[in-house]
């Protein structure tokens, strides 16, 4: 059994099921962990849902920041686009928007030795927290309540982890946190503004990746992450960064992490988006 973990698709299902190809992927031996944005912009979204919906029982599957758009248009929250219209006028919408809504903000595997988020751990949370409040906001969205929960996780929160903040305000930094961060301060406040590539410029302002963040909490697991396509692929002791701007002309990334020595796996994706520094679909 092999277990490949995948940076963010977005749609692209083409790219997709080459690397799928090219990697061998079984679903009956083999484990995909895919690290969210599974939708939107790309050509087929709908499509790549149906397939990862169709192996489901092979897959591990983080909540990205498109895929709580999807969610939030379909209850009519957010508008929708021409590349998840349709999702949302599919006769299995409603069934793919409820198995979205019971996936992870977290996932962790003790024994491989690595968790995921798909944009990161917050430089405020250790392992447990990490683990309690995924799980707070997981509940949030699963419940009968979460519709009106999930419209207010769309306004403006705060930027730094508060215990006496409202309860609102707490969950808009945890969904903020795992889905959106890139950026941290010193003092641990998160920046959801950049988008760009660390620069020297961004560093004099006291901007750093949060994986830099000083006196970050510990996080005995290495941690996978996507949602940085002008970072791109990054790999040191403590992070995997695996999404490499597939949807944009660039790869889409493949590692083996069931392995002592990580495998490595990319194709070309043949999207040629621009980034214009504005993401319509973001919490």
């Amino acid at each position: 059994m092999a277990v490949w973990a995948i940076g963010d698709i977005q749609g692209c299902n083409g790219a997709f099921q080459t690397l799928l190809k090219k990697i061998n992927f079984n679903p009956e031996n083999d484990r995909l962990w895919v690290a969210g944005d599974l939708v939107n912009r790309g050509e087929a979204s709908l499509e790549t849902l149906l397939y990862l919906h169709s192996i489901r029982d092979s897959v591990e599957i983080i909540l990205g920041n498109h895929d709580i758009t999807l969610i939030a248009a379909y209850y009519g929250i957010k508008k929708s686009n021409p590349s998840i219209d349709p999702i949302l006028n599919s006769p299995r919408a409603e069934e793919l928007i409820d198995w979205l809504r019971a996936q992870k903000f977290l996932h962790v595997d003790y024994s491989l030795g690595y968790c995921m988020a798909h944009a990161g751990i917050s430089p405020e949370f250790d392992l447990g927290m990490a683990l309690q409040h995924a799980k707070r906001v997981e509940e949030k969205l699963q419940g009968d309540e979460a519709k009106t929960w999930l419209k207010e996780m769309f306004k403006k929160g705060i930027n730094r982890f508060n215990r006496d903040s409202s309860s609102l305000d707490i969950d808009r930094y945890i969904v903020s946190s795992f889905t959106r961060m890139r950026f941290c301060y010193g003092d641990h406040r998160l920046d959801f503004d950049q988008k760009g590539a660390p620069t020297d410029a961004l560093r004099e302002k006291g901007l750093k990746p949060w994986f830099e963040c000083e006196n970050r909490n510990d996080i005995d697991l290495k941690i996978i992450f996507g949602h940085w396509s002008t970072l791109g692929f990054h790999h040191d002791a403590n992070v995997l960064g695996l999404d490499t701007g597939c949807l944009w002309g660039g790869e889409l990334t493949a590692a083996r992490i069931d392995v002592n020595e990580v495998e490595i796996v990319s194709i070309a994706c043949q999207q040629a988006q621009k980034p214009d520094g504005v993401e319509p679909s973001r919490t």
